[in-house]
């Protein structure tokens, strides 16, 4: 969507949104592509090192067969349909397929235990889920409890009910005439943490896509270009893995890279780009910082990278100055959120890096940092950074919560929660949290599901969990338990209480630190004093 221009000024003077009345989310990342020439989508290296490529031909025939199949099981517009796996080319070929039907996916994270993701399921009310061997488990465990839940579909064999992936595909017809789909209409739902209450699933229009494009063309230095190439180690579950990289990606005719390690390596993660002469990359701050640590990567592998972008966490003079000597470039800084994403950037080519800036606003949205009453700050004033509508990268509501989507707006203003200031020219420079999102490896994690979960173990009367600094993944969560009377604190209850944790969340939520106190500091309303427990470290 962004014409190249010399100057970010006149970027932005150029820009112009095209959102077509009618449009399908499935259909534009896959069908437009399909010709006499066949193009390459998803380049994918599986656990054991086995490379497959799979063309856009690939891609519309078995989302076309799995869409059908889908059908024939029940699935129709407007259904939910859970996604529980890696990178994988199942996890694209499943978004297109429900984006086709005109059902909305639920893209679940694979470390989710089965509290995180019997929530999810049950709130949004998902009519199936797709699933590989490793996660099938959980959901077994689960189903019980979930009425609505009657499809669920394993990428290994079929047994009994459990319906097998490629036998659908195998065994449905490869006529499909995708449902036309209004812009904003419902697309696909991405759980959020908060700060009170349960996680919220933000819900996005097969828009969406269009709203991201600004944002993934700028910090990548006008993607796409040719011979461009694309790849992140963040999960397809999350926004920045889908819709940061793999959407727009096939938007543009540009193959991703697909490959979910099981712990990231940050020597492999070189070799990685090498071996799969990688052009473009969003790479979070944490993965960046374990990279750094990699000694001479250069004289380990020749790595040829066009534009790398990275955002969750602010990156430091330090880490930049690594980026241009490592990589011969500058990484782009860049900020969002999951209701309203890619808001703010840095492009290299058309303007200084200002370290610790987190960029200009991204041509096509209005972004301004508010006051209170919804006023706009001052040069260098600090208040909450707010999106105005309409925008089609804003989310259409949370899930069966209307309330927090009336929160969510001042006005026509769109709050993000996050606090800012901007300079004299133009640029964002973040702050903090207004409440008390922890943020830790890029991952946003509400204390509410963490602190509802603790409380669950025999052991624990009362939990309060904050995040304290960390040198590596900027913040780690850290527990404050009182226990019920007659348990002793002890090494192994910590560890314990960890456990519990991480089996039933997820492994990037469990605490890392866990202190046990004899009363919580609490108000006169009593409220916990999140504040008192931050400072105790």
């Amino acid at each position: 969507m962004i014409e190249r221009a010399s100057s970010y000024t006149d970027v932005c003077r150029n820009f112009r949104w095209n959102i077509p009345e009618s449009y399908n989310l499935g259909v534009d990342i896959c069908d437009k592509w399909v010709n006499s020439t066949p193009r390459t989508a998803l380049i994918y290296e599986d656990g054991d090192g086995q490379i497959r490529e799979y063309t856009f031909s690939d891609l519309k025939g078995y989302s076309d067969r799995l869409a059908n199949g889908l059908m024939a099981l029940g699935i129709s517009q407007g259904d939910r349909v859970g996604i529980l796996l890696p990178q994988c080319p199942e996890t694209a070929i499943a978004h297109i397929a429900i984006y086709k039907i005109g059902a909305i996916a639920i893209p679940l994270f694979t470390l989710f235990g089965t509290e995180a993701l019997e929530y999810r399921l049950s709130d949004s009310s998902a009519k199936g889920i797709i699933t590989d061997p490793e996660n099938l488990g959980k959901v077994l465990e689960i189903k019980d409890g979930l009425p609505e839940l009657g499809t669920v579909i394993t990428t290994d064999s079929e047994s009994g009910e459990i319906h097998s992936f490629w036998n659908i595909v195998g065994g449905a017809s490869p006529d499909f005439n995708p449902a036309i789909t209004p812009a904003d209409d419902p697309a696909l739902i991405i759980y959020t943490s908060g700060t009170t209450g349960p996680p919220k699933g933000a819900l996005h229009g097969h828009r969406v896509l269009l709203g991201h494009l600004p944002g993934v063309e700028l910090p990548h230095d006008f993607f796409p270009q040719p011979g461009d190439r694309f790849w992140t180690p963040a999960d397809w579950a999350w926004i920045g893995g889908l819709i940061d990289v793999l959407f727009p990606s096939l938007h543009h005719g540009i193959p991703v890279v697909a490959h979910r390690a099981r712990k990231f390596d940050p020597e492999e993660a070189f070799h990685f780009l090498a071996r799969h002469q990688i052009r473009n990359v969003f790479m979070p701050p944490t993965a960046l910082k374990l990279m750094r640590q990699v000694p001479n990567p250069g004289n380990l592998c020749d790595y040829q990278l066009r534009s790398l972008g990275s955002g969750g966490e602010t990156l430091g003079e330090e880490l930049l100055e690594w980026g241009k000597e490592t990589f011969g470039l500058t990484i782009n800084e860049f900020y969002g959120q999951t209701e309203a994403n890619l808001l703010v950037a840095n492009c290299a080519v058309l303007m200084d890096a200002k370290p610790g800036s987190m960029g200009k606003a991204v041509p096509g949205h209005t972004i301004e940092v508010l006051d209170e009453a919804g006023n706009l700050c001052g040069t260098g004033e600090i208040g909450e950074i707010a999106v105005k509508r309409p925008d089609p990268v804003i989310f259409l509501g949370y899930w069966g919560n209307d309330v927090a989507t009336k929160d969510k707006f001042l006005g026509d203003w769109c709050l993000t929660g996050d606090v800012a200031k901007k300079d004299e020219d133009g640029y964002f420079w973040f702050v903090g949290r207004k409440d008390d999102v922890i943020i830790s490896s890029g991952y946003r994690i509400g204390p509410a599901e963490i602190e509802d979960c603790l409380i669950k173990h025999p052991d624990v009367a009362m939990a309060a969990v904050v995040g304290v600094p960390d040198e590596i993944r900027t913040e780690i969560v850290k527990a404050f338990v009182v226990l019920k009377e007659g348990a002793e604190p002890r090494k192994k209850l910590e560890s314990e209480i960890k456990e519990f944790v991480k089996t039933r969340l997820a492994a990037h939520e469990y605490p890392r630190k866990v202190a046990f106190l004899e009363e919580m500091p609490m108000t006169t309303t009593g409220k916990i004093m999140r504040k008192e427990l931050r400072d105790r470290g």
